[in-house]
């Protein structure tokens, strides 16, 4: 039962004695919970010496003058409020209490910003179902994975537009990547330092503790007007860690389908020099993959390599329980004291 169910409720509520509300506790002292098993032994044994060694004398009656009445069951109302007095106090020096505890995760923060290249190679079939779409993919998933990180993502083919800025709002961003086609941009190429360009613009008023960019493309720069390496400096004098990536296969790959359905089959080739330059510029790692489980791992290790650390704070707030019983207890103890010290005593023991 949640501390709010019976936050409200007055102790002499028969709400305490419901066997769901009694579960609902944590006892302090569990252990004094044991002797409420010894009460009606202790009062069994009590009753037993009593009627042992305090014999009335003894009264000739007729048959007829026994008689058996519900009311001769009165006389042990005394000893039910005493034992009654007994099990409430125990369940007072038990302790009931309800904790709760809540628990608040935070992290110094990492701003990320993914950089796609969404040029017409990006529809290349030699990953599943083309090089752009598996990227949306992955993508996706390393937002699932991160915790409180700023992420904005710039998309590029022969110019560079920043489709999302720097955000918490995950959704969002996955809603973006998820209409990301390759339509939005009209000039075709691939505009390296261009993409750079933006997400340095982007990051450069950041004053997160740690600033990265993904960069995910399947070519050389063939577009814009600022040098890729130009653009790379640039961004490490901001303090901007860069990750490169390089999609694709050597060799023929499957682009496009020809009049019957089938395939067509084009001659791919990659130059890695200006990426790998970019990554070393950039203080961060260069990565070729030529499939989708392999482009998955690399995100994986970026997603381990910044990785900020997780701090928490508990608030516990712990509420007792001992003064509702600890009321019933008294209660029944000044009842029982009533009949003890009224006519009513002796008329219930005869």
């Amino acid at each position: 039962m949640d501390n709010s169910i019976t936050e409200g409720i007055s102790w002499f509520s028969l709400e305490w004695w419901r066997w769901s509300t009694l579960q609902s506790f944590t006892w302090e002292n569990r252990i004094v919970l044991y002797a409420l098993l010894l009460i009606p032994v202790i009062f069994s044994l009590r009753w037993l010496w009593r009627w042992r060694f305090n014999q009335k004398l003894p009264v000739a009656l007729t048959q007829k003058d026994l008689k058996a009445s519900p009311l001769s069951l009165i006389r042990f109302l005394p000893e039910l409020l005493l034992m009654l007095t007994a099990a409430c106090l125990l369940l007072a020096l038990a302790r009931p209490q309800r904790t709760n505890e809540k628990v608040e995760q935070w992290t110094e923060g990492i701003d990320i910003m993914l950089a796609i290249d969404i040029s017409q190679s990006m529809q290349i079939s030699d990953f599943t179902p083309n090089r752009l779409e598996a990227a949306k993919v992955v993508a996706t998933d390393f937002i699932n994975g991160r915790l409180q990180d700023r992420i904005g993502l710039v998309v590029f083919s022969g110019d560079a537009y920043s489709l999302a800025p720097l955000t918490t709002d995950y959704e969002l961003l996955k809603n973006y990547i998820r209409d990301i086609d390759f339509a939005m941009i009209e000039n075709r190429g691939t505009a390296i330092g261009s993409a750079l360009a933006v997400v340095t613009n982007r990051m450069r008023e950041s004053d997160a503790q740690s600033k990265v960019c993904i960069l995910l493309s399947d070519g050389d720069n063939t577009a814009g007007n600022i040098d890729p390496i130009t653009a790379a400096e640039l961004a490490a004098a901001y303090g901007i860690k860069i990750y490169t990536i390089v999609v694709g296969q050597d060799g023929l790959v499957p682009f496009g389908k020809d009049f019957f359905g089938r395939p067509n089959m084009i001659e791919n080739t990659v130059d890695e020099t200006t990426m790998r330059k970019i990554a070393g510029i950039g203080n961060g790692e260069f990565f070729r993959v030529s499939d989708n489980e392999a482009l998955l791992q690399v995100f994986d290790r970026i997603d381990e390599y910044e990785k900020a650390e997780i701090k928490e704070t508990r608030f516990k707030n712990t509420a007792d329980y001992y003064y509702n019983y600890l009321m019933w207890g008294l209660a029944f103890w000044l009842l029982w004291l009533f009949l003890k010290s009224t006519f009513m005593s002796n008329v219930l023991q005869d």
